[in-house]
């Protein structure tokens, strides 16, 4: 049975209470054998703009985490290939950018919450969070950002 990744993403930052660039890049992670394990810890760092310093969404992070899985350069010398992924790398930040405004964590949450602290302790997760904050549908949004290009690339 086909994962539905997005769904996926959305139910690891929701349910399993992981950070929102965890929650994206998890979700794909077995397309590139990575265990979920490694996964989450690849990705815990990202979350809350790059350890709730409100710098670029973890979402989008997890996104671009994909995209380096997907399209990443090994060669330095490569000129090329390293052109063709910063160049999608600028394609998901604008679309992301587009629908929601900014790729700026502390942007993202300012309407929403505007005491954002970059105080190293994880908010608790509880119904008054999930209502304040759109992390979620930043999740869902990278998630079904990242989707339709892989979608893209398989035509």
């Amino acid at each position: 049975m086909e994962i539905n990744r997005v769904e996926e993403a959305v139910r690891l930052f929701k349910e399993e209470g992981h950070n929102c660039a965890q929650s994206v890049f998890a979700a794909y992670a077995d397309k590139y054998g990575i265990d979920k394990e490694t996964a989450l810890k690849l990705s815990a760092s990202f979350g809350g703009g790059m350890g709730r310093l409100r710098q670029v969404c973890g979402a989008v992070s997890g996104m671009m985490m994909v995209n380096g899985m997907e399209n990443g350069c090994v060669h330095p010398e490569d000129r090329l290939a390293k052109q063709e992924n910063y160049a999608m790398v600028q394609q998901l930040a604008a679309a992301f950018k587009a629908e929601n405004g900014s790729i700026i964590c502390a942007e993202l949450l300012a309407g929403n919450c505007p005491k954002v602290s970059n105080d190293p302790m994880p908010s608790e997760r509880t119904p008054e969070y999930y209502q304040k904050r759109p992390c979620a549908d930043y999740v869902r949004c990278c998630a079904e950002l990242i989707e339709k290009y892989l979608m893209q690339k398989q035509d």
